[in-house]
């Protein structure tokens, strides 16, 4: 029974994942009329696929055993783990608000590590950087690209002429790029579910890998995606634009598996989307905006509220079964 549980407990939290991303992969060709719904979801669940079992065991690793002790990690701290990041995210999904779920899952682990006072800090102090620099990259890479295309001006105006000419071929670039995007999600969050897993020598990381990527997929069923509806809230996008967005957030996230950092797809794509909005919007709009500000606020309050539900429970058990 208790296997039932974490089996469904699982599949319900790649749903949420899933659900949660795939707007934002898909949201330019979507948007733009270019292919189907049902075919986006479709190729979504390729990508985050291969993305998952050619990229992913690196960030799963880090999550199974470099945050805390792996003799921490039993079944029953993997309930908690995963009851809590799940908690968090399902709340942030019903809510509308875009949430990191890679940091919700560190948040998760951590609450154990801190309630058995066992946390490996040298890996905080790596991981770190990355979770500032990279949104931060996000945001810079997409202003200089965006600014060379937009506004229109007589510098540009070929590109503008080039895109006309040629409105099929980027078309199909768009699809590529989202289809990039896909790969790049599956690269490092389907690991955010593997990690505890393997960790408890639950299941193989390679296995959980390719059983967890097609579930995370199918979340595209299930949610329509709040980065999705952040976005359009944010600033309107264009099929260049959103490509942009889409190449920038896939190489970073990419890089960010390579090295087995759980990074938050989230952070980067709102970053990406804030350059664009400072670009047309003008910088103060930008950030004075209600949604941006109630962005800013969940990235902080979400992966706490999982560190505390983690500690908890964890305290719970321990006091229960002791």
């Amino acid at each position: 029974m208790e296997y039932v549980f974490l089996i469904l407990l699982v599949i319900f939290f790649a749903l949420n994942m899933g659900g949660s991303n795939f707007g934002a992969s898909f949201a330019a060709a979507q948007g733009g009329r270019i292919i189907k719904q049902d075919k986006a979801r479709v190729l979504f669940i390729i990508f985050v696929f291969l993305g998952a079992i050619s990229i992913g065991r690196p960030v799963a690793e880090t999550l199974a055993n470099k945050i805390i002790p792996p003799e921490l990690i039993s079944f029953d701290k993997v309930l908690i783990i995963l009851i809590s990041a799940t908690l968090s995210l399902f709340i942030a999904n019903l809510l509308n608000v875009p949430q990191s779920t890679s940091l919700v899952t560190v948040g998760a682990i951590l609450g154990i590590g801190l309630y058995f006072r066992q946390v490996y800090t040298d890996t905080f102090l790596r991981l770190a950087p990355f979770w500032v620099l990279l949104p931060v990259a996000g945001y810079s890479l997409t202003y200089l690209l965006a600014r060379l295309v937009y506004p229109p001006r007589k510098s540009n105006f070929w590109i503008y002429e080039k895109l006309v000419n040629h409105r099929k071929r980027l078309k199909t670039f768009v699809i590529v790029a989202s289809c990039y995007n896909a790969f790049s999600i599956g690269t490092n969050n389907v690991a955010n579910a593997v990690g505890p897993l393997a960790g408890a020598n639950i299941i193989g990381m390679a296995l959980g890998l390719a059983l967890v990527a097609p579930v995370f997929g199918l979340g595209s069923l299930v949610f329509h995606g709040p980065l999705k509806t952040a976005s359009e809230k944010i600033v309107p996008l264009g099929l260049l634009t959103a490509t942009i967005i889409c190449l920038v957030t896939g190489t970073l996230m990419i890089t960010a598996s390579i090295f087995g950092v759980p990074q938050s797809f989230v952070m980067i794509k709102v970053a990406s989307l804030l350059a664009i909005s400072g670009i047309k919007n003008g910088h103060k709009t930008t950030f004075a905006n209600p949604l941006t500000k109630k962005i800013y606020l969940s990235w902080i309050v979400t992966p706490i509220m999982a560190v505390i539900i983690s500690y908890l429970l964890a305290g719970v058990k321990d006091a229960l079964f002791k």
